[in-house]
């Protein structure tokens, strides 16, 4: 004989609320389930601060990194040797240690390269870094002592492919040739073809997933600020608190308050002209400033520091995993 199954409403009730729970957590889930490769970018179009640490290393280095407390990581060759095979075993190790616990493939990387931006001379003359960097699979470079805006716009187009037309108003041809996406898409996890339309400047091209970031570290680099901050192409800058205070003739070098007058006063320069052109600012935060420093209108924090960080991924009420 047939029988209706009679549930009790509060069965029923349950039931449901564990139906619509689960949905919920399984659409929470897909919201961060690496809509952009760069998860730095994911998280500044939602408005989210992001924080970096820095290291440097090979492939036992990039396992240990790809469960980072950070949004990023800076991949320092600017004081360290330029090794371009140790970074391609970091970004393969990043890889067998992940996913990121978001979700991402990998942390966002980010290359300081001891390239300079003096003028457009010297420039040229290390201009191969940015090529071999991107070639190895980072999602983004700092460029130091950006003193002259016509080195930032040779900066910008050695980070792009020549069939991007994007601001070709104000940039020349980009010069990334052929070859250079086949490990790049591997790192990424994306096929060659999409890696090619992917691996470009953003915020300048909306779908691209490469940073580019400016280091305003000295006087120099200050006069020329307003012009090579209004380069096309470029996503992020900072006022390199400790070698700008160099440039001053101090020798602490501190990033951290307090700090010399000159040098405050570059960074509300820096961070000025960043707002005015969409720039995203960089500075240090500490965890009895990060929240002032987030007020303020400092959307990528420096300082290394994971309580730091903690505070401030509160403070702004963050979603996403970190």
């Amino acid at each position: 004989m047939n029988r209706k199954m009679v549930i009790p409403s509060f069965s029923l009730f349950l039931i449901i609320f564990v139906v619509t729970t689960v949905s919920s957590q399984q659409m929470s889930r897909q919201v961060h389930k690496k809509p952009r490769i760069n998860k730095c970018i994911e998280l500044l179009l939602e408005g989210q601060p992001i924080y970096y640490a820095d290291t440097y290393g090979g492939y036992e280095e990039g396992k240990k990194s790809a469960k980072t407390w950070a949004d990023y990581i800076y991949f320092n060759m600017e004081h360290n040797p330029v090794d371009f095979g140790l970074l391609r075993e970091f970004m393969r190790g990043l890889v067998d240690g992940g996913p990121t616990p978001s979700g991402h493939r990998t942390p966002t990387i980010i290359a300081i390269l001891p390239v300079l931006g003096l003028d457009a001379e010297t420039f040229k003359g290390g201009s191969w870094m940015v090529q071999q960097a991107l070639a190895q699979g980072v999602h983004g470079l700092h460029l130091c002592r950006a003193q002259s805006p016509e080195a930032v716009r040779l900066f910008v187009q050695a980070a792009r492919y020549p069939f991007q037309r994007i601001g070709e108003e104000e940039l020349d041809e980009g010069v990334r040739g052929w070859g250079s996406h086949k490990f790049a898409a591997y790192v990424w996890g994306i096929d060659e073809k999409e890696y090619l339309q992917k691996a470009d400047v953003w915020p300048l091209n909306p779908d691209g997933e490469i940073m580019l970031g400016l280091k305003i570290e000295d006087r120099f680099a200050l006069q020329a600020a307003e012009q090579s901050l209004a380069v096309p192409g470029i996503a992020f800058a900072e006022h390199g608190p400790r070698d700008m205070g160099l440039s001053y003739g101090y020798l602490e070098g501190r990033a951290d308050p307090p700090v010399p007058t000159e040098v405050a006063a570059a960074g509300d320069s820096i961070l000025a002209l960043c707002k005015a052109r969409g720039i995203f600012f960089l500075d240090n935060v500490l965890p009895d400033n990060v929240k002032a420093q987030i007020d303020r209108g400092v959307m990528i924090g420096a300082g290394r520091r994971e309580d730091a960080a903690d505070i401030g991924r509160r403070y702004t009420e963050r979603e996403m995993p970190w």
